[in-house]
């Protein structure tokens, strides 16, 4: 019996050979290429971010506006006086309302395919909504100001006629609307935010479902006690993803909305110029260092924002893990 015993004990003690280093050496290679290659990124993140700080902070030494405040943009050789509240605004709102536009089709796509579609149609349907994603911003920028363009304005016309008291709906003042390019941008984040969302609802537990249907509910009531409320911070996270993406379109955006050069509007139905397409508008200004550090400094901020924004998406999702544990 003792013998056994010593002989069991020392075989499990006898792993000390040459595999089990091996699994070892193993390990603590792959978990130095894991560390390795978080280091990297975070280390080109850090670059980009002294980029922009080292190209900004000259031109903002010389600028004679606020540029936090002021709503004038006047880049010349000799002077100046720049402020971003416009191009904020204008980024801001867009992504906003691509936003509301976006996640409840998201989160009904989403629901459907994981709650609703059998199997065989859900796979091919998800491929499909996913494939949204491959398609170019310069793509959807034509198809929204050729083909969509003419099916927005009506819509236009009809806010603005019977809502145009409020700011938001105040008469049209350009073709290329921030609306036309809210609805575009919601388009191309919609495969972001479906794709997180059915992720999340698929992974809803069975005994969940199982037992709000076992008493009685039925399956949108099942749906809304159990798989909506287990996948709200995913889907809170996926929605600031989309987000993040929202803000930082640049192609589309530009192609779509008009400039209005001196005159700011309230109203979804006039143009405008984001963070993004201001760069890429005057990207043929980038003549002086100091010149091209007015819109680097422009190129910061939406740095920032869609930072923080991310950042804001990830501890979301480390809430939701710690809820779920």
């Amino acid at each position: 019996m003792s013998s056994s015993i010593t002989g069991r004990s020392e075989l499990d003690a006898e792993p000390s050979g040459d595999g089990a280093s091996t699994g070892r050496l193993g390990d603590r290679i792959f978990s130095g290429l894991s560390v390795g290659s978080g280091a990297v990124v975070v280390i080109l993140i850090l670059l980009v971010a002294v980029f922009l700080i080292s190209q900004a902070v000259p031109a903002l030494i010389d600028n004679k506006a606020n540029f936090l405040t002021d709503r004038v943009w006047e880049v010349n050789a000799g002077s100046l006086r720049f402020g971003i509240p416009d191009l904020l605004y204008v980024t801001v709102i867009s992504s906003i309302v691509a936003m509301i536009i976006a996640v409840p089709i998201a989160i009904a796509v989403a629901l459907f395919l994981t709650q609703y579609a059998p199997k065989r149609l859900a796979t091919p349907l998800g491929y499909l909504v996913d494939l949204l994603a491959a398609v170019p911003s310069i793509i959807y920028g034509l198809w929204g100001l050729r083909i969509l363009a003419p099916y927005v304005k009506p819509v236009q016309t009809f806010l603005a006629d019977y809502f145009g008291w409020i700011p938001f709906f105040s008469p049209p003042a350009s073709t290329g609307t921030v609306f036309l390019a809210s609805i575009v941008l919601a388009i191309m984040i919609l495969p972001i935010v479906t794709a997180l969302s059915r992720e999340v609802f698929d992974q809803t537990p069975l005994t969940h479902k199982e037992g709000a249907l076992a008493l009685g509910a039925t399956k949108w009531e099942m749906i809304r006690t159990a798989v909506l409320p287990f996948g709200a911070g995913g889907v809170v996270s996926a929605a600031m993803l989309g987000l993040g993406r929202a803000l930082g379109e640049t192609i589309a955006v530009t192609i779509i909305v008009s400039t209005n050069p001196g005159l700011f509007r309230v109203s979804l139905f006039s143009g405008g110029e984001t963070f993004a397409s201001k760069i890429a508008n005057n990207a043929g200004e980038f003549d002086t260092p100091l010149k091209a550090g007015a819109f680097i400094a422009v190129g910061l901020v939406l740095f920032v924002l869609t930072f923080v924004v991310n950042a804001a998406a990830r501890v979301i999702i480390e809430r939701r893990k710690a809820f779920i544990e």
